[in-house]
């Protein structure tokens, strides 16, 4: 019973996220790794942004990589130097970080990270 309960044990909840606001930030890619527990990315905003509080270096957490896989996100969604638009809850701390939402891509597409979240309740 123990070691069936280790991963729950062991998984953090997003607690550190303000889940009830939304923001949208746009940069480049740093790095971007499709792996567990979870999806992670860095993300520049870089000076002369449209928020000047957001310049600087964001770290973007998603869901777990084959949650996101089942959204369309694969190992060459995303390279370094590619340019972003992502939408998540912030830091409750006010430290540059987001869970992330979702993705706009270039076409206007959205890539989703959470399969849970009802796509119209997300990020409007």
């Amino acid at each position: 019973i123990a070691m069936a309960a280790a991963p729950v044990i062991a998984h953090h909840s997003y607690a550190a996220f303000d889940m009830k606001k939304f923001i949208t930030i746009e940069g480049v890619v740093v790095s971007y790794q499709l792996i567990n527990p979870h999806v992670h990315m860095t993300v520049k905003v870089p000076p002369g942004a449209k928020d000047p509080s957001q310049v600087g270096v964001w770290d973007v957490e998603g869901a777990a990589a084959n949650i996101m896989r089942r959204q369309g996100w694969n190992a060459k969604t995303y390279k370094a130097g590619d340019p972003i638009i992502l939408v998540g809850n912030p830091l409750k701390s006010g430290d540059k970080g987001i869970a992330l939402s979702y993705a706009l891509q270039p076409d206007g597409k959205r890539l989703y990270m959470d399969i849970s979240r009802p796509k119209e309740a997300v990020g409007k």
